[in-house]
């Protein structure tokens, strides 16, 4: 009886390998197709980082050759000139208005660009409304100011500590010191915010003659 179960063991497995042999021959294709898609996938993501790489550091080395200019002016023009979209352009503007002693106007407007641009991050957004604030000074109106750090102040926004901070100048220009000190007061206990900015935060209280400890 071992031979002819043998015999029978042997056709089956035979059949077996047949069918797989035609599986493979009607669906090797796709498992083909499948491999090629996975490591053109993986290729094409490389080389998309590659280029990112070298387009992030021919930006970078752009703005510092325009930043070797003379002169402010010059260093204003080369900046301008370093062609870029997206955030990138949001830091040229930015680095353009870094140096406004040549020309207030141009740096004032370069960061109303980055500021007014809804598609950028709010890092770069909300850096050019502060800085912006703290450029025009007394030149913009307190309401005006204090409009435009309210939106940046809320929690969870990047530059919310040094928002607020500006409120508090806002509130001691506006002849209001005990809210000015209220909101100096949150910010020395605001674990979020730095060191640095807490302890300019308890110098001004004591400059307003309140105390650091609340009551």
């Amino acid at each position: 009886m071992s031979n002819p179960e043998s015999f029978i063991d042997e056709v089956t497995e035979e059949v077996r390998r047949e069918r797989l042999f035609g599986y493979f021959r009607r669906y090797g294709w796709i498992a083909l197709v499948i491999v090629v898609a996975i490591v053109g996938g993986a290729a094409f993501v490389e080389w998309q980082k590659a280029q990112h790489r070298a387009e992030s550091q021919a930006f970078g080395d752009a703005l510092l050759a325009a930043l070797e200019a003379p002169d402010a002016a010059a260093r204003r023009a080369a900046v301008e000139a370093v062609p870029a979209a997206g955030d990138r352009a949001a830091l040229r503007d930015l680095m353009a208005a870094s140096d406004p002693a040549g020309d207030r106007a141009a740096a004032m407007s370069a960061l109303e660009r980055v500021a007014s641009n809804a598609t950028l991050s709010p890092v770069y957004r909300d850096l050019a409304v502060l800085r912006r604030v703290i450029l025009g000074g007394a030149e913009l109106p307190v309401a005006d100011r204090r409009a435009a750090l309210d939106g940046i102040a809320e929690p969870g926004r990047p530059y919310r500590a040094l928002a607020l901070e500006q409120m508090a100048y806002l509130e001691i220009e506006a002849g209001e010191p005990a809210r000015a000190i209220e909101t100096l007061r949150s910010l020395t206990q605001d674990q979020e915010a730095p060191q640095g900015l807490r302890r300019r935060a308890e110098q001004m209280i004591t400059a307003l003659g309140g105390g650091t400890q609340a009551g």
